[in-house]
């Protein structure tokens, strides 16, 4: 098991390296760079030889990179575009700010969507089940910034019983968000609850149809007994890697959600940067995200690997 785990953990430094690269090559190729983004129209002659040599920008791609990934690997991004805002410093509320967001939709969206699953699957062909199934296609299918307006519409401006957008500054205390950031977190709870409860249900019918479920049953097991203790654990497993997906795209920033609801996450900072040209902190964020997305798919892999010993003895034997 530990050569597994050091084989995903290799697997994970390698792409996180690519993904520097890819980054890195991909700002290069853009028309301009920090400094035509910091002069403007004064973005010629000597005031740009000099901003350029300040900013090491002279210097060969790779002794760059070089640079850039051996500071990032010690979370300096360096200087934002305007060169004066330190990016870690910029980057530092955001990535909190949308860990509070993905905490308050996974401490409500896992519970809840793994509770609609499990009933879903047990009641399979019935009323409940066609219920919860259409509802997540339905949510499935709604785009984000429909439901962010429905949701604006309904409960900020008929009802009034939260603030439409968030005007809080990013750096504020964690409280101070509250209530405004509610309606971002039931977006995102119910993108998360529709993609992960049908992954639960489908993993229930499976298990629930399984030869030790039937054995089970055979043997007198109450019914209840036989869900919690041998149905519902394995079916969990299959569910922990699309866990792993929907926490990692939410600690990333959802972009679209973010714009809606004005929230000072990773999401919104990345568009102000996108659109301002600040290709410094373009490249902090990408990294930041991919970083998480690596690390977490990791941590599930290894989930995976400890929970199941079926499958931990499979990919031993692959390996």
């Amino acid at each position: 098991m530990f050569s597994m785990i050091f084989k995903r953990l290799a697997l994970g430094l390698v792409t996180v390296w690519l993904v520097s690269v890819i980054i890195f090559l991909g700002v290069e190729a853009l028309p301009g760079d920090a400094c035509t983004a910091i002069l403007e129209r004064d973005a010629h002659g000597e005031a740009l030889e000099k901003c350029r040599e300040i900013m090491g920008l002279n210097s060969p791609a790779l002794s760059r990179y070089l640079s850039w990934a051996g500071s990032a690997l010690q979370g300096d991004f360096g200087l934002s575009a305007n060169g004066k805002d330190s990016i870690t410093d910029l980057v530092g509320y955001r990535v909190r700010n949308s860990f509070l967001l993905a905490t308050g939709a996974l401490s409500v969206g896992i519970p809840l969507s793994i509770f609609l699953g499990t009933v879903a699957g047990l009641r399979r062909d019935t009323w409940i089940d066609l219920l919860f199934s259409t509802g997540a296609i339905f949510a499935m299918t709604i785009p984000e910034f429909v439901a962010a307006t429905l949701l604006i519409l309904i409960f900020a401006i008929w009802l009034g019983w939260v603030p439409a957008i968030v005007l809080t500054p990013a750096d504020a205390q964690p409280l101070e968000f509250f209530p405004e950031f509610i309606l971002a977190a039931v977006v995102l709870t119910m993108l998360m609850v529709a993609h992960i409860m049908r992954m639960v249900r489908s993993s229930v019918i499976d298990a629930m149809a399984s030869d030790y479920v039937q054995m089970a049953t055979l043997k007198g097991v109450p019914y209840w007994q036989i869900v919690f203790r041998h149905a519902l654990p394995n079916a969990l497993l299959p569910a922990i890697n699309i866990i792993a997906l929907t926490v990692a795209w939410l600690l990333g920033g959802v972009v679209v959600v973010e714009v809606v609801f004005n929230y000072p996450g990773l999401g919104r900072l990345l568009v102000d940067a996108i659109s301002g040209r600040d290709l410094p902190v373009v490249q902090a964020i990408t990294m930041i995200v991919a970083a998480t997305y690596v690390a977490i798919n990791l941590i599930a892999d290894i989930l995976s690997l400890a929970l199941n010993p079926r499958l931990r003895s499979h990919r031993m034997r692959q390996g």
